[in-house]
């Protein structure tokens, strides 16, 4: 993360962008609309910085360091996982789950899974000292 803040002044002017989702004096949030038209755009061949001077962004403003970074966070991100990708998936968590209580067939799925997790590193523990062995 950039160590740039931004100022009272810069927030209001950054605020008034359609794309910009909300910002604070450490960071900005990009609306989704705005990272699937900078994937377009960018596939298309134009600059990351171009796209956010034809998007309204004030380049000096942001900083080149933090549009660098956002760009390949969202190239990556597209890459991996396609538009699923962009998505702001701080929205629908809040944190801890809730505790509830669990079904005798939920607690018996879980205790199942369980145990098949610890049989697999058990075998696995088993054939690497096989291993250790035979290179002894």
């Amino acid at each position: 993360m950039t160590k740039k803040l931004f100022t009272e002044k810069e927030i209001s002017i950054l605020s008034k962008n359609p794309y910009v989702t909300s910002i604070s004096s450490k960071g900005i949030t990009y609306s989704e609309e705005f990272k699937h038209h900078f994937i377009s755009e960018s596939r298309s061949g134009k600059f990351s910085t171009q796209i956010y001077e034809e998007a309204g962004f004030d380049i000096d403003i942001l900083g080149k360091r933090r549009i660098k970074s956002a760009a390949y966070r969202w190239k990556k991100a597209y890459a991996e996982e396609g538009g699923l990708g962009l998505k702001d998936t701080r929205k629908g968590k809040s944190g801890r789950t809730r505790d509830k209580e669990l079904s005798l067939e939920e607690k018996y799925a879980r205790l199942e899974a369980k145990m098949n997790l610890l049989e697999a590193e058990h075998e696995l523990l088993k054939k690497i000292r096989m291993l250790e062995r035979g290179l002894k």
